[in-house]
């Protein structure tokens, strides 16, 4: 029986892993990965990326090696700011903080529809932004100005603006990092970092954005690899049921795609193994794992996925919603890059709207004040 079930176990669980890989080339064993339905697609990052045009013919494979099966996520995270993937003559906007200072909802809008735009052209479905998390602590590592803002309420103005933005122009929008990563003091790429505030404070400041997001139809979602003692004192949000099956499911709603992050992140490689950490993301409520490195760990997630769906019933029914959602979702979207991705990459509309945010940038604005934690933030012991 095991091996009647085994290859079509193995496609479904397949789909549900979108990985990374080194060069600016498509390995053979990701092309046949695809081909086979043993990857749901593929992200992008700087060591991949060379010229637009090389680029462009690399999201052109990564689309044709699955034929005529559904279209992968060709992802990126193309948020602005120090998070560019893409060179010029790509628009590369300033970090997101910019424009929330600026607080203009119209050019935020506009910003996030023209890079959907371009990135479309190229060849990519989804973009890992907006950010939605508040920068609520001003000695956080990795989030500082990728956040619109400190203040909860212009956080959910402008990433709302923002996803709109990308989704009018094509391209799935991806809200993260879910509960919120703006309170922690440490860098999840490295260690796992903890949100000591209780439930009260979460409520009033981490989690509206995310509500707002939802509520606005965003295609996606990434968890956060935090820990969050009011919410689940035991494990990283990433592997909570609690928080991704009850909070953001059964409570905000949300019905879209739910990304982990990295599982090859240090947050979570340093506690747990690449199989281990794949059935405890599935098994809290995420749709699809990120494994953005190394190419045997995705052999060794999706082999642990298919051995715990063979032998686990309501697992494998996890796994078939999570693909009957990915499925759904990617259906929004049929971009494909084209040779002729030069006419909608740069040019005359992004100029105006570069000079847009030059000149808005350049005008006095009154103080803002927003509710950083200050005295109050918590520090993980």
């Amino acid at each position: 029986m095991v091996n009647v079930i085994a290859p079509g176990l193995r496609r479904l669980c397949g789909q549900l892993i979108v990985g990374g890989f080194h060069g600016t080339q498509l390995p053979d064993s990701y092309r046949d990965a695809l081909a086979t339905g043993e990857r749901g697609g593929a992200i992008l990052f700087r060591r991949n990326i060379d010229t637009l045009a090389q680029t462009a013919a690399l999201c052109r494979t990564i689309t044709t090696a699955t034929g005529d099966a559904s279209m992968p996520f060709v992802a990126v995270d193309q948020e602005g700011g120090r998070v560019t993937r893409l060179p010029p003559p790509f628009t590369v906007l300033p970090a997101m903080r910019t424009l929330g200072d600026i607080d203009d909802i119209g050019l935020t809008t506009q910003a996030g529809k023209l890079i959907a735009n371009e990135l479309a052209a190229l060849g990519f479905n989804i973009n890992f932004a907006p950010v939605m998390d508040v920068d609520s602590n001003p000695h956080n590592p990795i989030i500082g100005d990728r956040a619109f803002a400190t203040d909860p309420r212009a956080v959910m103005r402008h990433g709302v603006a923002f996803l709109r933005g990308l989704q009018d122009g094509g391209v799935l929008a991806c809200a993260k990092h879910f509960p919120g990563h703006g309170d922690t003091h440490l860098d999840s790429h490295l260690q796992l970092p903890t949100v000591a505030h209780d439930e009260a404070r979460l409520r009033q400041l981490e989690l509206p954005p995310f509500r707002a997001a939802s509520g606005a139809g965003v295609a996606a979602m990434m968890t956060a690899h935090v820990v969050y003692p009011a919410l689940d004192a035991e494990v990283p949000a990433t592997f909570s049921h609690t928080i991704c099956s009850g909070l953001l499911r059964r409570e905000i709603g949300f019905e879209g795609v739910l990304f982990s992050d990295d599982l090859e992140m240090g947050a979570i490689a340093n506690h747990h193994g690449v199989g281990k950490a794949a059935v405890a993301a599935m098994t809290a409520g995420c749709d699809v794992l990120l494994i953005c490195k190394d190419m045997s760990s995705k052999t060794q997630a999706l082999q642990a996925l298919v051995d715990k769906a063979q032998h686990d019933g309501a697992f494998r029914a996890r796994c078939k919603q999570a693909h009957a959602r990915v499925l759904r979702v990617r259906s929004l979207t049929k971009n494909r890059a084209t040779t002729n991705w030069q006419p909608r990459v740069g040019g005359r509309v992004s100029q105006q709207l570069l000079a847009d945010i030059e000149r808005a940038r350049a005008r006095p604005t009154p103080p803002k004040s927003g509710p950083r934690s200050g005295g109050t933030h918590k520090p993980t012991p």
